[in-house]
């Protein structure tokens, strides 16, 4: 699951199971579903596959810069699911999109060992990693990760934060059921 990422089709991808791989990877409680929820599920994403967002996406992903972002994923994917240590430098405080609100999600940009990864806030909680600079090296830990043809990095869930053995940022679960 990639918490509080809105995007138009990149969600619906990740929810219809074209991100399949990351999503169970992360999830270890998973319901079974009835064989009529899958078919229609199936149903769903077969239609949304076909669909010009579909069809931007499937392309997205054999393109040279989907395989980058897959394989980027596959470097860090034993440390998400064992919710590990990840030592990171931050490469940028101030990515923004294209078209993007000034109050919309902020972005951290750290690279881990030798490539770069994307992890979105809200305004409020950004403000918590307001003494990061370019350049500090901070550890991670990700509960999940996901992807979208509108970014040019894996987008992992910046759940915990710290430096210097002194915790920057910790996200409270507890709020949303652990969602």
């Amino acid at each position: 699951m990639v918490i509080g990422l809105v995007f138009s089709f990149a969600t619906f991808a990740y929810r219809s199971g074209a991100n399949r791989e990351i999503k169970n990877e992360t999830k270890s409680s998973q319901k079974q579903l009835s064989v009529a929820d899958r078919k229609a599920n199936l149903d769903k994403r077969k239609k949304w596959e076909a669909s010009p967002d579909g069809i931007k996406y499937k392309e997205w992903e054999v393109s040279p810069e989907g395989k980058k972002v897959h394989a980027s994923y596959d470097k860090i994917k034993k440390s998400i699911k064992a919710f590990t240590n990840m030592e990171a430098v931050v490469t940028s405080l101030t990515f923004k999109r294209a078209n993007a609100k000034s109050s919309g999600p902020k972005w951290l940009i750290v690279k881990i060992n030798g490539e770069e990864y994307m992890m979105q806030f809200i305004p409020k909680d950004f403000q918590q990693l307001n003494s990061l600079k370019v350049n500090d090296k901070i550890i991670v830990r990700s509960r999940s990760a996901g992807y979208s043809p509108n970014h040019p990095y894996l987008i992992i869930s910046g759940d915990y934060i710290a430096q210097n053995n002194k915790i920057l940022f910790k996200r409270d679960f507890s709020k949303n059921n652990g969602c």
